[in-house]
C-alpha cells in the first residue's frame, strides 16, 4: 500500500490541517479509536458512510449491523470503495481495508459476518463521516 498512487493524495501537514487529530492517528496513522467511542456506532438512519478523509462513499447504512464489536460493522461496502492488505502489526495477522481513493486506514475485514457475505467489516468510526439519505 505503501507505495501505491491514490486519486486523492496530500503532503503530510496538508493531512493534519484537513482532519482532526483522532482521525488522523487512524485515517494516515494505521491507529485505531477504543471501542464505543464514537457515536456513528450507534447511527440508524438511512444513508451513506464516507471516507473522513476524501469523502468517497465506503458503506451503505443497509449493510451496517451491530457486531457487539464497539466499532461500525459492515458487511460488504461499496463497489470499488476499498483496497485490503496484510496486517501483521502487535504480533496478529490481520486483513486491513483501507480506501481505494485516498489509501486511509478504516479498520480491518473478519471472517465472521452475518450471511449473505460471512465478512464482518470493523471500521473505525472516525475515519467515517455519515451522510443522511
Amino acid at each position: 500500500m505503501q507505495d501505491k498512487i491514490y486519486p486523492v493524495q496530500h503532503t503530510d501537514a496538508e493531512w493534519r490541517r484537513l482532519l482532526t487529530p483522532d482521525q488522523y492517528a487512524v485515517l494516515r496513522g494505521h491507529g485505531t479509536e477504543r471501542p464505543g467511542s464514537c457515536a456513528l456506532l450507534h447511527e440508524t438512519r438511512d444513508g451513506a458512510f464516507v471516507c473522513a478523509g476524501c469523502g468517497q462513499k465506503l458503506f451503505s447504512s443497509a449493510k451496517k449491523f451491530d457486531s457487539g464489536t464497539g466499532w461500525p460493522s459492515f458487511d460488504s461496502p461499496e463497489p470499488d470503495s476499498i483496497e485490503i492488505s496484510r496486517d501483521d502489526s502487535y504480533g496478529m495477522v490481520r486483513t486491513e481495508v483501507h480506501c481505494s481513493r485516498c489509501g486511509g486506514h478504516l479498520g480491518h475485514v473478519f471472517p465472521d459476518g452475518p450471511p449473505p457475505t460471512g465478512l464482518r467489516y470493523c471500521i473505525n468510526g472516525v475515519a467515517t463521516t455519515f451522510v443522511p439519505e
